[in-house]
């Protein structure tokens, strides 16, 4: 559905936010709908279900398979944030949270699989992603779903070193 509105059950007509596919997607299937900080939950819900599908998969292939899951949240995210952002006519708007969801998964390659990693991921992810820092605030510009996707992944590359650099130096326990 693409219309600019569309009538609820109870008779109220309420704007759309792009088509089903790319609503459910961008917020996370609804996560990007709760409140207050969207991207903190779109986070949370991200290491909460990433650890639980972690405790599944054998050691040996985790990291490609946080990669390969980070690869298509990005690959399907993008055209996700591009219909909705479109479809409401704001730039980022807040309950978007693909992106974290990106972002995220990012800064868990490679982590292993415990609750002080994951509580470290979840934190330096979400530092990076609120502080911005050079050039992150820049790839924002990219446009549309480009820019609201790739700036995180860009957070999640920063969190990645950093949470890299802590476990290598002892710093951060597994």
């Amino acid at each position: 559905m693409n219309a600019s509105s569309e009538v609820s059950p109870g008779g109220q007509t309420t704007p759309l936010t792009g088509p089903l596919w790319a609503t459910l997607f961008a917020t996370f299937f609804g996560v990007g709908r709760l409140k207050p900080g969207p991207g903190t939950w779109g986070a949370l819900a991200t290491v909460t279900l990433w650890a639980l599908a972690t405790s599944q998969i054998p050691v040996v292939d985790r990291t490609w398979a946080t990669i390969i899951t980070a690869a298509a949240v990005t690959l399907i995210g993008i055209p996700a944030a591009t219909h909705v952002a479109r479809a409401t006519g704001s730039k980022d708007p807040q309950f978007i949270v693909i992106d974290e969801v990106a972002g995220q998964l990012v800064s868990l390659i490679a982590v292993p699989f415990a609750w002080k990693t994951f509580l470290a991921g979840f934190i330096l992810f979400r530092v990076f992603d609120i502080w911005k820092p050079f050039p992150i605030r820049r790839l924002e510009r990219l446009p549309e779903g480009t820019g609201i996707v790739v700036d995180d992944l860009g957070a999640g590359l920063y969190a990645l070193v950093v949470m890299h650099l802590l476990l290598h130096f002892g710093l951060l326990m597994k």
